[in-house]
């Protein structure tokens, strides 16, 4: 896993890999903006007017409890874009591996795999969905983690263990449907959960690096695609073509 690791990292600089690095740097950054202001403009409306709009949908019973919720959403709204780049970055590099997921595993299998038969590239509508997918859920799960944040500090470790989960489970799928059905990929994955967990905290501990983590989508990709490898074990049938063409 180590090494998967050390490959991955090392290949992303690589000259075939730039192009994709950038791009993908790019988008992120563009999505960070927008989905970050969007969350503070939706928690600055629930500090204001939302908190009364509950109390009148729930009724006076919640008064108190709305209060303390209204409180922490304040200072939720208070550290705005910064406060959404951070916890919504495992989101957004979802979405953007979604996009570049083939142009990524085509060049680690090219390098690292050459005898091997290449995956076939997903539909661009599946990758999509499987990224929005991912997407929404770890939105929902860090929200859920926010109390826990600004009052203790559990939350921080919530979120990484969530976000080793919900990534190790989306990268590992994208690799494996390359070669495998939908159903057969999630089977995988749930046979080797353990496993996929234990890569998903090596790209948790990446996304939870500032600056470094926009380039997530390359990294959690090309480890992945090692992963993949290695679980799969020695497949003849992929590597008799290759021995046919010799």
């Amino acid at each position: 896993m180590l090494d998967a690791a050390v490959k991955a990292l090392s290949q992303m600089i690589s000259p075939p890999m730039r192009t994709i690095l950038w791009r993908s740097i790019g988008l992120a950054l563009v999505l960070i903006t927008v989905l970050a202001i969007g969350l503070q403009r939706l928690l600055s409306w629930f500090a204001t007017s939302g908190e009364v709009w509950l109390e009148g949908l729930l009724g006076p019973g919640w008064h108190s409890s709305l209060e303390v919720l209204s409180w922490i959403v304040s200072i939720a709204a208070g550290l705005g874009v910064v406060f959404g780049g951070i916890f919504l970055m495992p989101a957004i590099t979802s979405l953007v591996a979604s996009l570049f997921v083939d142009d990524v595993a085509d060049i680690v299998e090219r390098e690292h795999y050459p005898a091997e038969r290449p995956g076939v590239a997903l539909p661009f509508s599946q990758a999509i969905f499987e990224g929005v997918k991912t997407a929404l859920l770890a939105i929902l799960v860090y929200l859920a983690a926010l109390p826990l944040v600004l009052f203790a500090g559990a939350g921080f470790l919530i979120f990484f263990i969530a976000a080793a989960w919900l990534l190790g489970r989306e990268y590992f799928e994208l690799a494996a449907m390359r070669f495998r059905s939908p159903e057969e990929a999630k089977a995988m994955r749930r046979d080797n959960a353990a496993t996929i967990f234990t890569a998903g905290l090596f790209i948790a501990a990446f996304v939870s690096i500032p600056i470094v983590n926009l380039a997530t989508p390359i990294f959690g990709m090309a480890f992945m695609v090692h992963m993949h490898k290695r679980l799969s074990g020695p497949r003849p049938e992929l590597i008799e073509p290759a021995r046919q063409m010799r």
